[in-house]
């Protein structure tokens, strides 16, 4: 089985370079490009994330994110990494039930979370 997650954005090119350099960490790299596709293709299991063009920009908030997890439990050099190359801090910390994450969207404004989950010892909450 395989995941994909589908982004829509209005520049394909600039969206992979800022993607690309977001998950530098997780080893993703351009995969299959047919426009209006252009996938980044990281090691199994991570889910490709498939970039399409479309001609609108976005509009409202996003009815799914990703969450990243760069294995970290202080995520403000990620949030400041994320920032140098074009997303935008869009919360302060936030936590419930032990997760700790930081919204955050990238340059064409499409939100998602850097996040560091409980640790093994916690539990539910």
């Amino acid at each position: 089985m395989q995941i994909i997650v589908t982004l829509d954005c209005v520049d394909t090119e600039a969206q992979a370079d800022f993607w690309l350099a977001a998950l530098a960490p997780l080893d993703y790299q351009r995969g299959f490009h047919g426009p209006p596709y252009l996938s980044l293709v990281g090691p199994t299991p991570a889910p490709t994330l498939l970039l399409h063009h479309v001609p609108e920009p976005k509009q409202g908030k996003n009815r799914m994110h990703l969450d990243l997890d760069f294995g970290t439990a202080d995520l403000m050099p990620e949030v400041n990494r994320l920032e140098q190359l074009g997303a935008t801090r869009l919360s302060e910390e936030l936590s419930e039930h032990g997760f700790r994450w930081i919204v955050v969207a990238d340059p064409e404004g499409n939100e998602f979370c850097v996040f560091d989950p409980p640790n093994s010892t916690d539990t539910a909450q």
